[in-house]
């Protein structure tokens, strides 16, 4: 048995940092949409805030540097990731104005196993029984939340699972993505081609001037999903995915407390039921994880 290398440590340890972070502002900004989703159209809303974030990048990238066009041999994978985040947009937001935060969020949650399960096929990374039984926990797990067959089920839960297999896709791309194309404009990317998922429901919707405070909530959602974008760019660039997508479950956290908080929404015993599925099952994938690092 040998000690874990310390690069491969600190790198784990940065992108955990960077998930936890990400997560927060990704709750951050979805309470923001949440606030205003009732009663600005969703295109509206996605291309007023998107158009914010991409201009804070620019305005961050004049500042600091650090953004450059991609070399040509990414054009498909920065082509993949876009459509990604393109549909994983369109997706989520649908499904989290209809739905209550927590639930919404808690079922976004199988997204970090679905991504080791998909890191073990797709990128080759070995992932064990072990982690196999886990991901299939974190599926019932779902079911508990979702409660198909049920009064309780909303189709609107469909649309976050659809977000969940794009979030995949996304975030399996960016590993693939050379880190010769800087964090900077993969986030530039990311929010500019959120703007066109926007722009393609205008024609389906009547869209409306903002009020002044849809306006402060539409600039303070865009603050917030510039930085998750960044943050969870340097998570999956410096963790490895099986260790650092575990992290996720810290956003489900935060999004109790918000709609607690602001809604006076909790999640009923069976969800929490399926919650702590899902968590245990993510927490053991991490378990795992880390005793296969030290075994290498």
């Amino acid at each position: 048995m040998t000690a874990p290398r310390p690069a491969a440590l600190s790198g784990n340890v940065l992108g955990i940092a960077a998930m936890l972070a990400a997560m927060a502002a990704f709750v951050a900004n979805d309470t923001c949409v949440k606030l205003i989703g009732d009663t600005l159209p969703l295109g509206q809303l996605i291309t007023l805030r998107n158009l914010a974030a991409t201009l804070y990048i620019l305005g961050f990238a004049a500042l600091f540097g650090g953004m450059t066009l991609p070399v040509r041999p990414q054009t498909r994978l920065l082509c993949w990731r876009m459509a990604a985040e393109f549909f994983s947009t369109i997706f989520f937001l649908s499904g989290l104005i209809a739905l209550p935060i927590a639930e919404a969020t808690a079922i976004g949650q199988f997204t970090p196993l679905a991504i080791t399960a998909a890191a073990a096929i797709f990128l080759k990374e070995h992932i064990g029984w072990r982690r196999w039984l886990a991901s299939a926990c974190g599926l019932m797990g779902v079911l508990l939340v979702i409660k198909p067959g049920t009064a309780a089920f909303s189709p609107a839960a469909l649309l976050i699972l659809a977000a969940v297999a794009f979030i995949v896709l996304r975030d399996l791309t960016t590993r693939a993505i050379s880190a010769d194309v800087p964090t900077l404009t993969l986030t530039a990317m990311s929010a500019s081609v959120s703007i066109l998922s926007g722009l393609v429901l205008w024609p389906f919707e009547t869209w409306i001037m903002p009020s002044a405070t849809q306006f402060v909530l539409l600039a303070l959602a865009a603050a917030f999903l510039t930085i998750a974008y960044a943050l969870m760019v340097i998570a999956m660039r410096n963790g490895d995915v099986a260790t650092v997508s575990p992290f996720r479950y810290a956003v489900i956290v935060f999004a109790i407390l918000s709609g607690w908080m602001i809604w006076h929404e909790l999640p009923d015993p069976t969800q929490v039921s399926g919650i702590a599925v899902l968590t245990a099952a993510g927490l053991y994938t991490f378990h795992r994880e880390r005793l296969a690092s030290a075994l290498r």
